[in-house]
């Protein structure tokens, strides 16, 4: 966290999307080893699940 708050990029790998959201100011999604989205920390865990999952929004929308 104090290497976040001297402005330096931090890289966290997790599943745990309470945590990443509260210590992001943005999320990277990865699936399959590209990513495959990006959203600010108020995207909803049912937004960013889906992502992880591989369903893209457009996909989530049919």
């Amino acid at each position: 966290i104090a290497m976040r708050d001297q402005g330096k990029a931090v890289l966290v790998v997790s599943v745990e999307l309470d945590e990443i959201r509260s210590l992001s100011d943005r999320i990277l999604v990865m699936f399959a080893g590209r990513i495959v989205g990006e959203r600010g920390p108020d995207a909803t865990e049912g937004e960013l699940g889906l992502l992880m999952a591989g369903v893209e929004h457009r996909e989530a929308a049919e």
